[in-house]
């Protein structure tokens, strides 16, 4: 191998080199960003995404996002749980029963029922 050679294989090592490291940046800097947003919406202050990259912290955290309950999640239920006990708090009071009208013991029913005995058909 001639040092022609062995010079365009080091100036295409390099270009890869190059290359990989520039790929490895943009792709490290969209999953922080994607990672930041994800914390953000759960509730969590969005610094944490910067500990996936430790890998024993990233483990860590990977679980307590999976399995713990999100802040966003809690203050949604006190809410829910506010919102219901205002609800509870300003529904009119209603007894115990129905509201019948009062009994009474005999009733009028009408004698003389207002239809007529012959009713006259249509003929056709």
């Amino acid at each position: 191998m001639d040092t022609y050679q062995q010079s365009q294989i080091a100036t295409m090592l390099s270009s890869f080199f190059v290359m990989m490291v520039v790929v490895s940046l943009i792709s490290l800097v969209i999953s922080i960003i994607a990672w930041w947003a994800i914390f953000s919406k759960a509730g969590y202050s969005g610094a944490l995404s910067l500990l996936f990259f430790i890998p024993i912290a990233g483990l860590i955290m990977f679980l307590v996002f999976a399995f713990g309950k999100w802040p966003i999640l809690r203050e949604l239920e006190m809410l829910r749980q506010q919102r219901a006990a205002f609800q509870y708090q300003s529904a009119p009071q209603m007894s115990s029963g129905p509201q019948y009208p009062p009994y009474q013991p005999n009733p009028q029913y009408p004698q003389n029922p207002p239809y007529q005995p012959n009713p006259q058909y249509p003929q056709y």
